[in-house]
């Protein structure tokens, strides 16, 4: 009877031993699931307060375990992923993330040249929309207009996509072709457009001489070299018979905020607010005119419409505000957010909004946009017909301003 109990504690004690070791097998793996692989670097630093990252690697390694086909897990693209939904869940459509091939790109467009449509396009109302098409690309030939909404790439819907997801899918290999659907706000339903890619060539600026010695000056974009191509084309004008200027800053989706502010410190004397940067909790931050204020008394408009953006609203709403100058043709964009790029230590970056513009008076440019103090809207029809009523109506201002 004794061994018999004997046998039946040493019987219960292996179950528990077997019980504890299964529990501890099984804690062991869930606590390594809840830790970094080995394969991944860099992570010492440290975790944000109240948050627990460990249900991250346990998703990773659930799915590096469980996942069918493991041939096809890439682990770079999947910590690529994991940024993307990141800065996703902050809702803005204006702060994302570039692998080092997109940043590159990213730089090369505003360096103007790239493989595409030609067309910059935004989020707004979240709804992927054309900002402006550029002059002369297959985008403008075609006849897209700002405001348009591009409602699918090919047969992909574009309402839950990011920006940077639509230019993968509309850029290209030159003399490929991409489908896009079309929603305008006349249109009764959306029309397709087939358009060739090209490379890319945006131009930076021009001028013309028009009647009465009014000079017509159009800025397609402030890139890296805006401020020296004004320069030259200045001197130009200096020696011709201009005293008007008709400041054409239609279908400019912006650029680089100081070429914007450089481009002011030529129509503003030096030392007035460009634009504020507001960074809430009442932080703001002027930026100002510098340079040697050459059209500062020049009678001058400004031709502005829903393809003027950014850099572009900044510029007419300093110009407007500091010298009354009017603003004719239609409401502008309203992209009125600051950006910066933050470079990351594999060439990958990051545009991250940090504060939104001002114009000298204070009223915010985001979402609102700017309104016209002449409102003209340019028709279907004055396009095909090639008419321009908005600088026909700069023409006639400016007539009148000696």
């Amino acid at each position: 009877m004794k061994v018999f109990k004997i046998i039946l504690i040493i019987i219960g004690l292996i179950g528990v031993g077997f019980v504890s070791y299964r529990a501890g097998v099984y804690i062991g793996e869930e606590n390594i699931l809840r830790t970094p692989p080995p394969q991944i670097i860099n992570q010492d630093f440290g975790k944000p307060e109240e948050v627990d990252f460990s249900v991250f690697w346990e998703a990773w390694r659930k799915l590096e375990r469980n996942f069918l086909e493991k041939e096809k897990i890439d682990y770079q693209e999947m910590v690529y992923g994991a940024i993307r939904g990141m800065v996703k869940s902050l809702g803005d459509p204006y702060t994302t993330f570039f692998t080092p091939k997109e940043s590159e790109e990213f730089e090369e467009e505003l360096s103007g040249k790239y493989e595409g449509v030609g067309m910059e396009i935004a989020i707004k109302e979240g709804q992927l929309t054309v900002v402006s098409p550029f002059e002369g690309t297959p985008a403008f030939r075609a006849g897209l207009r700002p405001g348009d909404k591009i409602l699918k790439v090919e047969e992909v819907y574009t309402r839950d996509i990011t920006i940077e997801e639509a230019v993968r899918l509309i850029r290209g290999p030159e003399g490929t072709e991409v489908r896009l659907l079309i929603q305008r706000t006349d249109w009764s339903e959306p029309r397709e457009f087939k358009l060739k890619r090209e490379v890319i060539k945006i131009p930076t600026l021009k001028w013309e001489l028009l009647q009465d010695n009014i000079g017509l000056i159009k800025i397609y974009q402030f890139n890296q070299i805006v401020n020296s191509e004004f320069k030259k084309m200045t001197n130009e004008i200096k020696k011709s018979s201009v005293d008007k200027i008709i400041l054409d800053l239609r279908n400019n989706p912006g650029g680089y905020l100081d070429k914007a502010v450089d481009i002011a410190g030529w129509f503003l004397e030096p030392g007035k607010v460009v634009v504020w940067q507001d960074m809430g909790e009442e932080q703001r931050k002027a930026y100002r005119s510098k340079g040697q204020a050459t059209f500062s008394s020049y009678p001058t408009v400004v031709l502005i419409n829903q393809g003027s953006a950014s850099g572009a609203e900044i510029l007419a709403g300093a110009l407007r505000d500091q010298r009354d100058i009017l603003l004719i043709g239609e409401k502008s964009f309203g992209k009125g957010s600051v950006q910066e790029q933050i470079n990351l230590s594999n060439g990958s970056s990051l545009k991250v909004t940090i504060a939104r513009w001002l114009t000298p008076n204070g009223n915010s440019i985001d979402k609102e946009g700017l309104k016209p103090d002449i409102e003209i809207e340019m028709t279907e029809d004055d396009i095909k017909e090639d008419r321009d009523p908005q600088l026909d109506k700069a023409i006639e201002i400016l007539k009148g301003l000696r």
